[in-house]
């Protein structure tokens, strides 16, 4: 059997124990950066027929209202 020093084995429980908290850290970081990311291109709309305020795709410059079906141009700030 490989005896094992108490130092050692501590060392290895705390570097194991950081490591897995900066793994989860990268991941959630990761995970709602492309979720973000996502939401942040996306092109807000004002339908002037029925008052509706949707969201399209980027890269949109008309969409139609999905409820009237009305064509709109996209809001510039």
């Amino acid at each position: 059997m490989i005896s094992v020093d108490l130092t050692f084995g501590a060392l290895v429980y705390l570097f194991s124990a950081v490591g897995l908290i900066l793994a989860l850290w990268f991941y959630t970081d990761f995970r709602d950066k492309n979720l973000y990311e996502a939401e942040r291109k996306k092109v807000i709309f004002h339908c002037i027929k029925c008052d509706k305020i949707y969201s399209s795709k980027a890269g949109s410059d008309t969409a139609s209202c999905p409820r009237c079906g009305f064509s709109n141009a996209r809001l510039k700030f």
